[in-house]
């Protein structure tokens, strides 16, 4: 490990705010109006950055990410960069003519995760959505696969997989764990319930990202403490492995992967004791993030009606 590894870092919220770069274009409110600025530019169109000040997730994605000067550079040709707080109160016009408060749109767009991203093209319209930190490579990877044109034609998963084949199909043994459930992988819950929830992680061979989860966040007690509390299978990404999905689909590991669009791994997809799916993560995640999402699911928040991040902000209120 050292210092300038782009997927090991303290997830602890920041004690100072964080700052944008001051390239990032503070927008009125109306996106239609920046669509037009940045089409009169000669840009793609605009990025709309979710965020939250005190995320190390962000400090971390405008860091590595745009603090790379080629990546920097090229979003800054191709996008105009909108930031919205994702607590903010500040209307925002849609492209849809509708207005929402910052803390609505970002609802509106799903972001479970921060940073997210939400990519328009010129005409205004949102063409793909990144939730989460991922690591440079990758970030530049969407921006072409964006740009370019490609989410026309196929998905991510695919551009990435002919972009950077060495990413993909890598072989080597996966990370053994005690807490793993034996194959078969039978998860169908659509006749035969669980009292538990279900995590299912998805990884591959010789996988940097996955050495890190097993080694950090799946090694310290209190995460150790909630996945008791869950049925667990891991399942490589990439192999012909058998598996009943929790629908009572039969599949494959790799064609379930496929059907659920997963790109990165280590990637963790968690049902409900009935089987529905109930959120997942599958971008760069370290202790707190994870801690916060097996919390989320063992107590059932989704059952409230709130979205994750609601619901933590709720049990950080009740903990103060």
């Amino acid at each position: 490990m050292t210092e300038q590894d782009p997927i090991q870092f303290d997830d602890t919220q920041l004690e100072e705010s964080l700052e944008y770069p001051a390239w990032f274009k503070i927008s009125l409110g109306d996106l239609q109006e920046d669509i037009a600025e940045a089409r009169a530019a000669g840009k793609f169109g605009i990025m709309v950055y979710y965020g939250q000040k005190r995320c190390a997730y962000c400090e971390k994605f405008i860091t590595s990410n745009l603090g790379d000067d080629s990546i920097g550079r090229y979003t800054r040709e191709h996008f105009d960069v909108i930031p919205i707080d994702i607590w903010g109160i500040e209307d925002f016009v849609d492209t849809d003519g509708n207005s929402y408060s910052e803390r609505e749109l970002s609802l509106r767009y799903k972001t479970n995760f921060t940073p997210s991203l939400v990519f328009y093209d010129k005409s205004g319209k949102p063409v793909y959505r990144l939730r989460g930190y991922y690591p440079p490579y990758q970030f530049r990877a969407v921006l072409h696969y964006v740009v370019e044109g490609f989410y026309r034609v196929e998905k991510f998963r695919d551009y990435l997989a002919r972009a950077e084949p060495e990413l993909f199909f890598t072989s080597g043994d996966l990370i053994d764990r005690d807490f793993f459930e034996s194959p078969p992988y039978d998860l169908d819950r659509s006749k035969r319930k669980s009292d538990k929830p279900l995590a299912v992680v998805f990884e591959q061979g010789s996988c940097h990202a996955c050495d890190l989860l097993h080694t950090g966040p799946l090694s310290q007690d209190e995460i150790l403490g909630e996945i008791e509390q869950m049925d667990v299978v891991q399942l490589d990404l990439f192999a012909d492995t058998a598996v009943i999905t929790p629908a009572g689909k039969t599949t494959t590991a790799k064609q379930w992967g496929r059907d659920l669009d997963l790109f990165y791994t280590p990637a963790m997809v968690f049902f409900s004791p009935a089987g529905k799916e109930i959120m997942r993560v599958d971008s760069v995640v370290q202790f707190y993030r994870l801690w916060g999402v097996l919390n989320f699911v063992n107590r059932r928040g989704y059952e409230s009606g709130m979205d994750y991040q609601g619901w933590r902000l709720q049990q950080r209120e009740i903990a103060e």
